[in-house]
C-alpha cells in the first residue's frame, strides 16, 4: 500500500491537505469515475450559467412592466413580460436540474473514495503491530475510522463541487457588476466578500480546536462504552454498573461542553456573516437607489443588482459553509491518517521468498528478546522441533512461555539471534507463507460472532461443508453440533459467549485441523477447563499433532508427558529439559512443579469427593437442608 498522504488540520495546511487527498477524488485506475468528475463539473458550469442569466430574465420583467404602463400591457397582451417570466421560470428549472444532476453524476465518486479510504485503514490496521494492538482502544479506533470516512466524504464532495464554481460565480458576478454599473460597485462587492471570508477563516480556524476537543471527548466515550460492554459479565459480577456508567456519563459530559462550544461558536460564526454580508448590501442598495434616483440605472437594474446579490449570499454563503465543513472534515479525519501513517513494526523484508517446507524442523538459536530494554524476557534460547515432533516448554508464569510462540508468528522479531524453520530465518520469509504453515490452538479461544460452520471454515474459507463435518469429528465436537437446533448454523455469540470453554476449544482445533498446518503451536491450550474437560480435549489435540511438528507451550505438565521432549524455562533461560521421567529423576524444578501440581490435583478431588454424594446428584449440606429443613440447627 502507498505511504498514506500527509493531512493536517492546522491553520495553513488546508491547501497542502486537499492536493494530498487528491489520489481519492481522481483515482487513476478507475477512468469511469474520472468521467464522472468531468461530467459534474460540466453539469455543476451550466447551472451557474443558468444562475447568471436568471437575474436578467428578472430586470426584462421589471423594465417591461415600467415600460409599457397599464394600458400599452393590456394592448401588448402583457406578451413581453410574460416571456421574461417565462424565462425567468425556465432558468431557475435548468439551475435545479444541472445542480442535480451533478449531486447524481458525482455520488458514486464520493462514495469510491470513502470505499476506498475504509478499506486503505482496514488493510493498515491489521498490518500493524500486535505491540500497536495490545494498547488500542477498540471502540476509540472504530470511532476513528467512523468520522474519518465520513470526513473524507465532506472533503471530496464540498472541493470539488462548491469551490472551484463558486470562484467562478463571483468573477461573472464581478465582471457583469463592472461592464453595467461601473467599477464602484465592484471595489464595494471585493470589500465585503474580503471581510467576509477573512472572518469566516478566522472563526473557523478558532472552532477547529474546539472540533478537536470535541472528537477527543466522543473517541473517550465510545472507548469506555465499548469497553464496558466487551466486559459486560465483569460488571455484574461485581455489581458496578453504576460504577460503569458514571465513567461514560463522565466522557460524555466533555463531550457535552465541547459540542455546546461548536453550536455557541456556530451562531457567532453564522450571525457574524449575515453583518458583514448585509452591510455590503445596504451600501449597494443605497448606490443604486441613488442612481434610479438620478436616472442613471433603471428600475429594472435595480432590481438586477438586487437579485445578483442575493444570488451571491447563496455562494458566498456557501463558500463560508464549504471552508467551515473542510476544515471539519479535515479535524476528522486527522487522526485517521495519523494511524495510516503509522508504521507497522514488523514487514517483510525487500526480497523476501514464500517458505519453503521441507521436514518440518524448527529451531531457536541464542535467541534474545524484550518488550522493553530493561526488562528481558527470553535470555540466549536454543531448542530444536524436529520434523514430526513434539517438544513441550513449561516453567513458572512469566518465564517467557507465550513469548516463543509469538516469535515463531513474527508478531515479534527477535532481538538478537535467529529462528529458523527447515534452515529459512522466518524475518526473510513472506509473512503470508509463515503464517499459512503454523496452526496455534490458543488458551482463550475468542470465536468470530458468526455461525459454528463460519468459525471452523476460518481455518480455510474455500472448504466444503464435508470437509468441515470431518473437521469437527476429528475435533470430538460434531455430535454437540448436530444436537443443536440449527446445527452447524448456531450463532456461536460476540466472541463465543454462546458456548462453553470447552466447546469454543473444540471449534478451535476443528478449526486448526481444516487449515491443516505442518507445524502447530498448542499455546495453553487446556489450562483454562477443568480436570475432566482436559481429558476429553487432550485426546483430541494427540490427534491432531500427530504427525505434525509440534510445540506445546503448556502451564498443566499433565498435558506434556507424552511429549519428545520437555523444555523447562526459568527466568527467560533454559533450566532443564529431556523426557518426563528423566526431569522427574532430575529431581529439579520441574520435579517440584509437578508435585505441587498433583497435590493440588489430589486436593481438588478429596474436595469434590468430600462433598458430592455416592451418586453424584447432590452435596453433602444439600442433603441436610432436605433432611433437616433450611431453617434447621
Amino acid at each position: 500500500m502507498a505511504t498514506a498522504p500527509k493531512v493536517s488540520a492546522d491553520a495553513g495546511a488546508t491547501l497542502s491537505t486537499i492536493r494530498n487527498l487528491w489520489t481519492y477524488i481522481w483515482p487513476a485506475d478507475r477512468p469511469d469515475l474520472r468521467r464522472r468528475v468531468v461530467l459534474a463539473l460540466s453539469a455543476l458550469l451550466a447551472a451557474k450559467v443558468a444562475t447568471t442569466l436568471v437575474p436578467f430574465a428578472y430586470k426584462g420583467v421589471i423594465d417591461a412592466f415600467d415600460a409599457t404602463g397599464p394600458d400599452a400591457a393590456l394592448i401588448l397582451g402583457l406578451a413581453v413580460p410574460i416571456v421574461f417570466v417565462i424565462a425567468y421560470g425556465v432558468g431557475q428549472i435548468v439551475d435545479a436540474g444541472f445542480q442535480q444532476l451533478r449531486d447524481i453524476l458525482f455520488a458514486s465518486v464520493g462514495q469510491h473514495a470513502v470505499r476506498r479510504l475504509a478499506y486503505e485503514t482496514f488493510v493498515h490496521i491489521h498490518r500493524l503491530s500486535l505491540r500497536f494492538h495490545l494498547q488500542r482502544k477498540t471502540g476509540g479506533l472504530s470511532r476513528i475510522i467512523e468520522r474519518g470516512t465520513k470526513g473524507i466524504e465532506t472533503i471530496v464532495r464540498f472541493t470539488m463541487l462548491n469551490t472551484a464554481p463558486t470562484i467562478i460565480e463571483f468573477v461573472i458576478v464581478g465582471v457583469v457588476f463592472g461592464v453595467l454599473f461601473g467599477w464602484t460597485y465592484v471595489a464595494v462587492l471585493l470589500a465585503m466578500v474580503a471581510l467576509y471570508l477573512w472572518f469566516t477563516v478566522s472563526a473557523s480556524n478558532w472552532r477547529i480546536t474546539i472540533r478537536r476537543d470535541m472528537n477527543e471527548s466522543d473517541t473517550d466515550a465510545n472507548s469506555k462504552a465499548v469497553d464496558s460492554l466487551l466486559n459486560f459479565e465483569t460488571v455484574k459480577y461485581f455489581g458496578n454498573e453504576k460504577l460503569e456508567a458514571a465513567r461514560f456519563d463522565g466522557a460524555m459530559a466533555g463531550y457535552e461542553r465541547a459540542a455546546t462550544r461548536i453550536w455557541t461558536s456556530l451562531g457567532v460564526l453564522n450571525f457574524g456573516q449575515g453583518v458583514i454580508f448585509w452591510l455590503g448590501m445596504i451600501v449597494i442598495s443605497i448606490m443604486a437607489a441613488r442612481g434610479v434616483m438620478a436616472g442613471d440605472i433603471s428600475v429594472g437594474d435595480f432590481v438586477l443588482l438586487n437579485t445578483f446579490m442575493m444570488q451571491i449570499y447563496r455562494p458566498l454563503n456557501q463558500i463560508g459553509f464549504v471552508y467551515r465543513e473542510i476544515r471539519q472534515g479535515l479535524a476528522d479525519i486527522e487522526a485517521m491518517f495519523v494511524l495510516l501513517g503509522q508504521k507497522p513494526e514488523i514487514a517483510d523484508a525487500p526480497a523476501a521468498q514464500p517458505l519453503a517446507i521441507a521436514g518440518p524442523v524448527l529451531r531457536f538459536e541464542d535467541v534474545h528478546f524484550h518488550y522493553d530494554a530493561d526488562r528481558k524476557i527470553l535470555k540466549g534460547i536454543s531448542f530444536e522441533v524436529p520434523a514430526g515432533k513434539t517438544i513441550a516448554v513449561v516453567g513458572p508464569s512469566g518465564a517467557g512461555k507465550s513469548t516463543i510462540s509469538r516469535l515463531i508468528y513474527r508478531f515479534y522479531d527477535a532481538t538478537s539471534g535467529r529462528i529458523a524453520i527447515d534452515g529459512q530465518d522466518v524475518r526473510d520469509v513472506t509473512q503470508e507463507s509463515l503464517r499459512s504453515a503454523i496452526g496455534m490452538v490458543p488458551q482463550d479461544t475468542v470465536l468470530f460472532n458468526d455461525t459454528i460452520a463460519y468459525n471452523i471454515r476460518y481455518g480455510r474459507p474455500d472448504s466444503t461443508d464435508d470437509e468441515v463435518r470431518a473437521a469437527a469429528e476429528m475435533a470430538q465436537i460434531s455430535d454437540f453440533i448436530e444436537r443443536l437446533p440449527h446445527g452447524y448454523q448456531t450463532q456461536v455469540g460476540e466472541r463465543g459467549l454462546k458456548l462453553s470453554g470447552g466447546e469454543k476449544q473444540r471449534v478451535a482445533i476443528a478449526r486448526t485441523i481444516l487449515k491443516a498446518p505442518p507445524i502447530l503451536i498448542l499455546d495453553e491450550a487446556t489450562s483454562a477447563l477443568d480436570t475432566q474437560t482436559e481429558r476429553d480435549i487432550q485426546s483430541a489435540l494427540d490427534q491432531v499433532s500427530r504427525g505434525r511438528t509440534t510445540l506445546v507451550i503448556a502451564h498443566r505438565l499433565s498435558t506434556v508427558i507424552s511429549a519428545d521432549e520437555i523444555i523447562v524455562l526459568r527466568d527467560g533461560t533454559i533450566a532443564e529439559r529431556g523426557t518426563h521421567e528423566t526431569l522427574l529423576s532430575a529431581n529439579g524444578l520441574y520435579a517440584q512443579m509437578w508435585n505441587r501440581q498433583r497435590e493440588a490435583a489430589e486436593a481438588s478431588e478429596r474436595l469434590r469427593a468430600a462433598q458430592v454424594d455416592p451418586e453424584g446428584f447432590v452435596t453433602r449440606r444439600e442433603r441436610l437442608v432436605e433432611e433437616v429443613g433450611e431453617g434447621g440447627e
